[in-house]
């Protein structure tokens, strides 16, 4: 009797391999694609624009072996389940996989996974599906349009500009976001202003209050220079001042949507510090599934890349169920909280939220790394809390009058924590700044002056861009979708158009000249409302709405018109990057230095070259003083693309460590303390020996590297 084919299922990583098989047992084998099999060409622009938009997909060179494994297990399988990722790029692995492994119609299941647990896969595999060809076309239509821009803009900046470069339909406009926020802050004019507040007590039972400017009663009113606060200070000293107004309130504040991959970026940004990139490779590997003591691989959260705020019935249930018996049932809202996803978003899939809510951030975090941990307790506190009631604040207003002039206080105090009690949203602008309370006053009570204070100010240029606000910035005005942030960010820093600087971004000379050219050339490309509305075009294909093909070649319409105009100018004189200079000079001959790309990354080098051959590290000041001199201390990196920390006198001082200097100061001896590289939260500590709170080396929980050697 010959033996019962088995059922094949192919995912993308090995990770969510070993997590389905688990779940699947015997009767199926489960094997990883490793990601893409088959792609445009890398040598050459691989689309045939003039015979319609036909791309010359190939196998990929270096994957020959796991195409044929896979080809093999495919013909020995009664049955195959294409199980790659529940998205655009997904199905078109899954349907690239089909075509390269020429798998029969009537053996080709896809199935997908909002979730890798065990009812959703047995679920999913009972029920699976024909590939989606408007999402394949979405996605071929998206890789075409790249390919084609990369491919005829790119060797248009190497003409003009310099070899090497690159365009991009979405790296260029996230580049011009940055340039255009610079820009803005160059062409930004201060404006005056005045802060005033006095200082009153109550009369009767003393207690000091601190009250600001407000205006006048029948209107807010801004001070712009000092004769304005001037004739209100002296209006208001000659002036018994007096309770106006309390007005008491009880506050509501409700809590954040569970996240969506935007949302997500910009809150491990904020919160813990990883960029998008990273934040979404550790999210992928909690998808995936992770080895849980006691449980096996198991994975932790549903799909990462998403801007649906939408949460299954079931899930809401666990959470509401998880919410009454932990915190009680005045923590759970009278009505479920249901949260409206924006009116351009896909909605393929829920929120990022836990498989489990029973699943706590304490029960894996010996089984998972920091990084996984952090973004885990993060996803999950921010789901309970999405279901959880709305916090309660006693709010306290009140105005204090005097010649006219209404001064405020305001004061607010929580009384029910609520979601609270297990999350809290950070922000870009948060201030430690405590509310002071204030004393029980009622209407018409008098107050005694007791000080004013003024205070000149001016308005300040728009911040830079941080990742997390630039992600923001890019999903308000629609450039690029769920899972294009991160790469996006990424691409403009690697290509050097953008460079960071502490959590702020700032284009470089190089990414100012190739906006500006682009802008003059390219005007289309780089135009946020034509990108857009190209993201809708995009998404018009994937619901069946428009063909792949008539999208393409209308853009391609307009970008031929530039591409000719460009190509009319042969002549046209090169555009020089202007350098960027530094601040330091050079130790031989006392130019400016200027900032130059390497093998290891951006460097100093003296602009006299070949005359002059001097080259230095760039050096950042970092928080805190060296312990040996109180100079500063600077963050190098060696040769070798390795990064040390160093007195600015090293060679007098000779204080040098791998360990990163930070900003708060022992308690014990007010030296600046240290903590050790690497990624996640670390425990800063205190180096010096003759200090009671001293840690030595072998107590801060890293391996000891060779002493670092001074360029």
């Amino acid at each position: 009797m010959a033996k019962e084919k088995s059922n094949l299922v192919i995912v993308e990583s090995p990770a969510k391999a070993k997590t389905i098989s688990k779940y699947l047992g015997d009767g199926y084998k489960v094997t990883a694609s490793m990601g893409h099999l088959r792609d445009l060409p890398k040598s050459k622009l691989g689309v045939d624009i003039e015979g319609g938009f036909i791309p010359d997909y190939q196998p990929v060179k270096s994957r020959e072996a796991t195409i044929e494994e896979l080809r093999k297990a495919a013909r020995g399988s009664a049955k195959v389940f294409l199980a790659t990722d529940p998205d655009r790029e997904g199905e078109a692995i899954s349907w690239h996989l089909k075509e390269l492994l020429k798998i029969p119609d009537e053996a080709t299941y896809r199935v997908t996974f909002n979730e890798i647990t065990k009812n959703t896969v047995r679920s999913s595999i009972e029920n699976p599906r024909p590939i989606d060809e408007d999402l394949v076309n979405a996605q071929q239509a998206r890789r075409i349009l790249d390919r084609i821009v990369g491919y005829k803009v790119s060797p248009v900046l190497w003409k003009r500009i310099r070899r090497g470069l690159s365009a991009g339909r979405v790296q260029s406009v996230a580049t011009r976001m940055v340039v255009d926020r610079e820009n803005e802050i160059r062409d930004f004019v201060p404006e005056e202003y005045w802060l005033l507040n006095v200082d009153l007590m109550t009369q009767g039972k003393p207690a000091l209050f601190t009250a600001a400017f407000y205006g006048t009663e029948k209107k807010k009113m801004e001070l712009t220079s000092e004769s304005e606060v001037n004739a209100v200070v002296e209006a208001v000293r000659k002036s018994p001042f007096s309770v106006r107004s309390v007005k008491r309130a009880d506050r509501k504040r409700s809590p954040s949507p569970p996240f969506i991959t935007s949302s997500l970026q910009q809150e491990a940004s904020r919160r813990l510090g990883m960029t998008p990139r990273r934040a979404m490779s550790t999210a992928q590997q909690l998808y995936e599934g992770l080895d849980i003591k006691g449980e096996g691989s198991v994975g932790l959260i549903t799909y990462m890349r998403t801007d649906s705020l939408r949460i299954s019935d079931e899930a809401a249930g666990e959470a509401k169920d998880y919410i009454t018996n932990t915190y009680g049932k005045e923590y759970y809202p009278d009505q479920p909280n249901k949260y409206k996803s924006k009116s351009n978003a896909q909605d393929a899939h829920e929120a990022i939220r836990p498989s489990s809510v029973n699943i706590t951030p304490e029960q894996i975090k010996g089984s998972v790394t920091n990084d996984q941990y952090r973004l885990y307790r993060l996803i999950w506190g921010r789901f309970v809390a999405s279901q959880m009631a709305a916090a309660v604040y006693d709010s306290v207003t009140v105005d204090a009058e005097s010649a006219g002039y209404i001064f405020r206080a305001n004061r607010m105090e929580k009384k029910f924590p609520g979601f609270t009690t297990v999350y809290e949203e950070s922000s870009d602008d948060e201030s430690n700044e405590k509310q002071a309370p204030l004393p029980d006053m009622t209407e018409g009570d008098p107050l005694d002056l007791k000080d004013v204070k003024q205070e000149q100010k001016f308005t300040q240029p728009p911040a830079r861009y941080t990742e997390a606000t630039l992600i923001r910035a890019m999903e308000e005005t629609g450039i690029g979708r769920p899972s294009t942030y991160a790469p996006t960010i990424s691409t403009i820093i690697d290509r050097e158009y953008v460079v960071k600087e502490g959590k702020n971004l700032r284009p470089t000379p190089l990414g100012d000249t190739v906006t500006g050219f682009m802008v003059d050339s390219f005007a289309d490309v780089v135009d946020l409302k034509f990108t857009a509305r190209m993201e809708e075009s995009l998404d018009s294909i994937e619901k069946g709405k428009d063909k792949w093909k008539d999208v393409l070649a209308s853009y391609y319409e307009n970008l031929k018109k530039s591409l000719d105009s460009a190509e009319a100018a042969p002549d046209a004189a090169r555009i020089k990057v202007p350098d960027e200079v530094s601040d330091e000079v050079c130790d031989l001959c006392g130019r400016q230095l200027v900032v130059k790309s390497g093998r290891f990354g951006r460097f100093l080098a003296c602009p006299g070259y070949p005359e002059c051959s001097f080259t230095k590290p760039i050096v950042v000041e970092m928080p805190g003083k060296c312990p040996k001199c109180g100079l500063r201390i600077l963050k190098r990196t060696s040769k070798n693309g390795h990064t040390y920390y160093a007195c600015e006198k090293l060679k007098e001082c000779g204080f040098i460590t791998w360990d990163v200097p930070v900003a708060d100061n022992c308690p014990e001896c007010g030296q600046t303390m240290f903590k050790t590289s690497g990624r996640g939260s670390r425990k800063p500590f205190c180096i010096n020996e003759g200090c009671p709170a001293f840690v030595p080396e072998d107590m801060r929980k890293y391996k000891k590297k060779p002493a670092a050697v001074a360029e």
